[in-house]
């Protein structure tokens, strides 16, 4: 696991244990293989040994659903809805993320919701200024890119399809 997410009803003092054998005890890693079908985990991983990408944010979870044992899968729901197929042997944690609610605190004054920045640079911590080594009055780099990086899922497949 990336980092050790704080789950709700950890104690002080609690031991975590990370075993294909651990028990089913909140807090602790196991195979999704021994996780039983309604079980409620978080910081799942989405392929062996990715150390926990999916169900991460505070307050998440994710549903084991089922297993089919044929192909050694797990299918789980994600906390946006969405399921998905996700080989049996990942590892994920038992309960859920704490911090739940975060967002639901109140704005209290207006100015918590306002600017963040000025005209176009509203991105915190994030400047918009141009680089110094860049020629007069040009920016730099993908300029009002529809899509920059690596295609990845439907839009990789369909592309490989083109070629």
């Amino acid at each position: 696991m990336k980092w050790i997410q704080v789950i709700y009803y950890l104690k002080r003092l609690h031991f975590l244990y990370c075993a294909k054998k651990a028990t089913l005890v909140i807090g602790n890693v196991l195979p999704l293989r021994a996780i039983p079908e309604g079980a409620v985990v978080c910081n799942v991983e989405h392929h062996v040994g990715d150390r926990g990408v999916l169900a991460r944010a505070s307050g998440d979870y994710a549903i084991v659903i089922s297993h089919n044992p044929y192909n050694d899968t797990t299918r789980i729901k994600l906390p946006s809805g969405s399921k998905k197929i996700v080989p049996s042997g990942c590892r994920a944690m038992i309960g859920q993320v704490a911090g739940g609610g975060r967002t639901e605190k109140p704005m209290l004054k207006a100015g918590n919701a306002y600017h963040n920045g000025g005209g176009n640079h509203q991105h915190i911590g994030h400047a918009s200024t141009v680089r110094h080594d860049a020629p007069p009055g040009q920016k730099v780099g993908l300029i009002a890119a529809r899509r920059t990086g690596r295609l990845r899922g439907q839009a990789a497949a369909s592309a490989a399809k083109a070629d």
